[in-house]
């Protein structure tokens, strides 16, 4: 098999996005740990146009932006498929993982938020589009791949995960199961399933690194 290697930086939902995958489908690959403040050049090298991470390289060739690798491994280790065969609920997973990658600016838009008028504002518009999600494409399914998860499952491991954490840093209940029970629901299955659970970032180190992350956007916010 070819070499296997994966750029990233650790507190990265989408880095972490990759990372299962390549456990679900058992692919041996070799970590390399990125300081993107001090960009190395092999990154640099391998994804010249966005400079971020993550890049899968395989066998010498590099693959950037988290959802293309995603494809990418999809085809081509085919072992515990995580699309669906059928061709029409192929295309359904596919529409829902766009819908999200769609919906990123209003998710950017409550880590961005200051005052309580604007946090209010975006955490509707995301609990709006969160709601969407829960009654059309999660119903009442265990995961959004029926009883396995799927990349939908995956995509979505930022809001199970992530998002979770963030609304304790910026002081705001979105989800929450009073207003979204399924998707919560969904949330603590998914982070039980024991490739999703052994590797996700220490939730102690995250939320620390989400404070510092958090008072530079609201510092440089506050500055313009």
């Amino acid at each position: 098999m070819a070499e296997v290697k994966l750029h990233g930086f650790w507190p990265s939902p989408f880095l972490h996005r990759v990372i299962w995958a390549l456990k679900i489908k058992g692919v041996d690959y070799e970590y390399i740990e990125e300081d993107l403040s001090n960009k190395s050049e092999q990154l640099l090298k391998y994804n010249p146009v966005y400079k971020k991470i993550p890049v899968l390289v395989h066998g010498g060739k590099p693959i950037s932006e988290s959802l293309i690798i995603l494809e990418y491994i999809e085809e081509t280790w085919p072992e515990n498929p995580l699309l669906p065969t059928e061709p029409y609920e192929k295309a359904m997973a596919r529409f829902w993982i766009q819908y999200g990658l769609d919906k990123a600016a209003v998710y950017r838009a409550i880590l961005q938020a200051t005052g309580g008028e604007e946090k209010e504002k975006a955490a509707k518009e995301f609990s709006e589009v969160l709601k969407t999600v829960e009654e059309k494409a999660l119903g009442d399914k265990k995961f959004f791949g029926g009883d396995t998860i799927n990349l939908v499952d995956i995509t979505y491991g930022v809001v199970a995960y992530w998002f979770k954490n963030m609304q304790e840093v910026i002081g705001v209940e979105v989800l929450e199961p009073k207003s979204l029970p399924r998707l919560c629901r969904w949330a603590e299955n998914f982070l039980q399933v024991p490739v999703i659970k052994e590797n996700l970032p220490d939730r102690d180190k995250m939320l620390v690194y989400m404070r510092a992350m958090r008072e530079k956007i609201v510092a440089a916010k506050l500055g313009n």
